[in-house]
């Protein structure tokens, strides 16, 4: 069984990993020339448009790795099953279910690596993709409106409510475009900070820079009560770390499983929308898993008589259920999000719908053909 095992995996690694570097070769392509329309611009040279392209290929690896994991073993087990050495495995001993648990064993460990990319190298890459973009275009804007946050706690004067709105970032990764604006228990507005720019200290304290404060002490907004002051530089001690508002500021993918649930539970704890970033958590979370999923369902072309259509039909095959898989998974995400349904069960969703269809044909193949 040993040998079986070895072989089986030899060949499936391999033929995953030519389809992933076909798939990485292409997307680098298509990124390059997309970052080359760009050099012409002020900061954009050809060199950055190399450096935007490969920052990107972990971010291609991790979202294609399923889709190669499922094309590389269809074109193995198509191939062992064109000349006959399936069948001479199967008349040796491998039973099918011991065919499924060599291929599920196999497909953890392409489920570790999923996992290993995307909470690990691809946040970092897109991070530093996010950075470089923002020193050659002179800064990056979050939207139209910036990003919002919210927090509340207790200060010797009661209850406080802080609403903060960041514009974006610059080039060196400070955070531009501040403002803080301070509410009572009763919702009165108390006072309002603005920043050119700042930074989250490791103590979680704000420093801010090129400060305007106006300060209303009773709520009431007058010219009489207002008392209006510039500063150079502010501490401003808050909850908000460095991780929510690098979740606020920064694109999803730069974020990791455990940063987007912290996040996530962030926006639930100050009765903000989250249901957003949850069903990313769970997207996330059980992404890697997909390559399981992916490889059961490759299986049964190992069954399928080489007579029944050549390896290249059935590469075609994995590549459409491929295609169908990408697109269900990204379409439930926005069903779920517009029909508010549970998380959990929407990312789960694609995947037991693929595992339902692998595990029928394996049971059909296997009784009946």
């Amino acid at each position: 069984m040993k040998t079986v095992r070895r072989m089986l995996y030899r060949d499936i690694v391999a033929s995953v990993s030519f389809v992933a570097v076909a798939f990485l070769s292409l997307s680098f392509f298509i990124d390059f020339v997309d970052e080359l329309q760009k050099a012409g611009r002020p900061g954009f040279t050809l060199w950055a448009a190399v450096l935007g392209a490969v920052l990107e290929l972990p971010g291609n690896l991790y979202e294609l790795l399923p889709i190669a994991v499922l094309i590389g073993t269809i074109y193995s087990m198509a191939r062992l099953a064109q000349s006959s050495e399936f069948t001479i495995l199967r008349t040796g001993g491998l039973s099918p279910m011991r065919a499924l648990r060599l291929l599920t064993v196999l497909g953890l460990a392409f489920s570790a690596v999923t996992f290993a990319l995307g909470d690990y190298v691809v946040p970092f890459t897109e991070r530093q993709t996010v950075l470089l973009k923002a020193a050659l275009s002179g800064g990056r804007k979050v939207g139209p409106t910036g990003a919002w946050l919210k927090e509340r706690r207790e200060t010797p004067e009661g209850e406080r409510s802080y609403s903060v709105n960041v514009a974006g970032i610059d080039g060196r990764g400070m955070l531009v475009g501040i403002r803080i604006f301070e509410f009572d228990a009763d919702g009165r507005h108390l006072s309002r900070l603005s920043a050119k720019q700042g930074r989250v200290g490791s103590d979680d304290v704000w420093v801010l820079q090129d400060v305007d404060r106006t300060v209303w002490p009773t709520g009431a907004p007058g010219p009489d009560r207002v008392r209006h002051e510039t500063l150079e530089s502010l501490r401003w001690p808050s909850t908000l770390n460095a991780g929510v508002v690098s979740a606020a500021v920064l694109p999803l993918k730069t974020m990791s499983t455990t940063e987007l649930r912290r996040y996530s539970s962030h926006l639930s704890g100050q009765e903000q929308a989250a249901q957003r970033y949850e069903i990313q958590f769970w997207k996330k979370a059980l992404y890697p898993l997909a390559c399981i999923v992916l490889t059961a369902l490759a299986l049964p072309f190992a069954y399928l008589h080489a007579r029944a259509g050549g390896i290249s039909l059935k590469v075609f095959g994995g590549i459409m259920l491929g295609i169908s898989f990408v697109l269900l998974n990204n379409v439930a995400g926005h069903i779920g999000l517009l029909r508010g349904w549970t998380p959990w069960l929407v990312a789960a969703m694609p995947g037991m719908v693929f595992l339902l269809i692998s595990l029928a044909a394996f049971g059909w193949l296997v009784r009946y053909r």
